[in-house]
């Protein structure tokens, strides 16, 4: 494998999080400027992040939004992220606002965090819940935290969080 930087390689999406641990004032703001430094078509930072520490009203109202079936593990997260786009065109705004959100999870690694991302969510609710203008449009919620310890999870998930990552090889994401 070539010499891949260890953020990228080290990087994955855990399940386990630590219930006790707490994302800290300075970790959250590094982890948003992160994000805001990403690069956009045109400049045009179409991103909007709402941030929510555990067990404060944003955050409840963030994982209510998220299926059941995530909850599960996602309430042990030390925080959570909305990331939304506004903009006239939703395919380059999402686009962009992947980037930052890539940039957000780079940087957690970089702190010693651990950042797990969901797409699978109630879109509408959380816009109604978060009193989104109509024009931002919710796409992704991000799970922010430490490592937790993998047995505690239910079962049903211990034996994916504990298996080996696996990548698709290079040759077979290549169109041509």
């Amino acid at each position: 494998m070539p010499d891949l930087t260890p953020l990228l390689a080290f990087r994955w999406s855990p399940r386990a999080f630590d219930p006790a641990a707490e994302l800290t004032g300075d970790e959250a703001a590094c982890l948003l400027e992160a994000a805001r430094w990403a690069p956009s078509a045109g400049n045009a930072q179409p991103w909007r992040f709402a941030l929510g520490h555990r067990q404060d009203e944003t955050w409840k109202r963030i994982l209510v939004n998220l299926p059941e079936g995530d909850q599960r593990w996602v309430r042990h997260a030390a925080a959570l992220v909305v990331g939304a786009h506004t903009g006239g065109d939703p395919e380059r705004a999402a686009y962009d606002l992947g980037q930052a959100v890539a940039h957000l999870t780079v940087q957690a690694t970089a702190l010693g965090l651990h950042a797990h991302q969901l797409t699978r969510l109630d879109r509408a609710g959380l816009a109604t819940e978060l009193d989104l203008a109509a024009a931002i449009r919710p796409l992704v919620v991000v799970a922010i935290g430490r490592l937790g310890d993998p047995s505690a999870l239910p079962e049903d998930l211990r034996d994916r969080e504990t298996a080996l990552r696996r990548r698709r090889p290079l040759a077979t994401l290549l169109l041509a």
